[in-house]
């Protein structure tokens, strides 16, 4: 409730049951986050707005264009090439780029769910950074009544009461300027992600909570991954107002969209391999395949003769030896 007071402990919807997949949910996070991008390219005439032809050879000369005319340094100098100062870039960038990306259905639903999934994981939520310490449970489920608070002083007091105010703190104490251009195109500052609010109906609940300094606010008809999973990481802080999750076992489920299922109902795979059930129908390890030596050439080794001939291979000793002796006596 507001207060902070727990009024009972409602089963969770079925699909904060659905298999954990960061893979999916990284895939369609980088797609998504390329639909709302605006197209850029340089101007079509940058660094060919001069009048410029080449000599040609025969005058010792790179055959570049150049700039015409006289009396200024710029006649003479080379133009157009992506070498030349003042030339156009390699491979001026164009506004017909492909910046939109089509993204499968299944996969969009299936990020979702793992997303809201992971949301009820308190480990997945404190390894995103978020400070739930004082926080009773996970997922964190509030009175509906929340719905229709109209001020940000009464938000902050329901924050407070469940131990959800240092997250929102921790990320108004983020608050940096950001690095790079986009502080002088109107997105000055940086902060961290807070708790996002998820609830049925906006009855004041939009403009009580959107002033605080990272949160979010997201109707449950309408859940964006890029919300629930930012950056492509699970494991956001989900405040619910009790309709939401109520609604949820109405949008997934047999009346609604399908729950992703797991591929193994247990994932430990040397349990499994090792379990007596599955030894006792395997073949018996075999054993290791006879080593055979490297074959010897009995023409070159008295030991590979010896087997093959052994009168020949101590006819062929003895006449070593002879000429050996033979050796000896010059």
């Amino acid at each position: 409730s507001p207060t902070g007071k727990k009024p009972g402990e409602p089963p969770p919807p079925a699909v904060m049951t659905a298999p954990m997949r960061p893979d999916i949910v990284q895939f369609v996070h980088t797609n998504m986050s390329k639909n709302n991008r605006q197209a850029y390219s340089v101007s079509p005439w940058a660094g060919k707005q001069v009048s410029a032809s080449s000599w040609g050879t025969g005058r010792a000369v790179a055959r570049i264009p150049r700039v015409g005319g006289g009396g200024t340094s710029r006649s003479g100098q080379g133009a157009f090439g992506n070498m030349c100062r003042g030339g156009r870039m390699f491979a001026p960038t164009k506004t017909w780029r492909k910046w939109h990306r089509k993204i499968n259905s299944t996969q969009k639903r299936y990020a979702v769910a793992s997303s809201l999934a992971a949301s009820a994981v308190p480990a997945l939520v404190m390894a995103r950074g978020h400070k739930i310490d004082e926080v009773p449970e996970i997922p964190l489920v509030m009175d509906t009544s929340i719905e229709s608070a109209k001020k940000t002083s009464a938000a902050k007091d329901i924050l407070a009461s469940v131990g959800a105010l240092a997250d929102v703190e921790k990320a108004a104490d983020s608050k940096k300027i950001r690095a790079g251009k986009g502080k002088a195109r109107n997105r000055r500052y940086v902060l961290r992600r807070g708790p996002l609010v998820i609830y049925k109906s906006n009855d004041g609940v939009e403009q009580a909570f959107r002033n605080l300094p990272g949160v979010e606010l997201c109707c449950v008809d309408r859940l964006n991954l890029l919300q629930l999973a930012p950056g492509g990481h699970m494991g956001r802080f989900c405040i619910w107002s009790q309709s939401a999750l109520d609604s949820l076992n109405e949008i997934y489920g047999s009346e609604g969209k399908s729950i992703p299922e797991d591929l193994m109902a247990n994932a430990d795979l040397a349990r499994i391999i090792n379990s007596d059930e599955v030894q006792s129908v395997l073949n018996p390890a075999k054993r290791a395949n006879k080593r055979y030596l490297r074959k010897k050439n009995p023409i070159k080794s008295l030991k590979a003769l010896a087997k093959l001939d052994p009168y020949a291979a101590a006819a062929r000793e003895s006449e070593q030896r002879a000429e050996a002796a033979r050796k000896g006596n010059k």
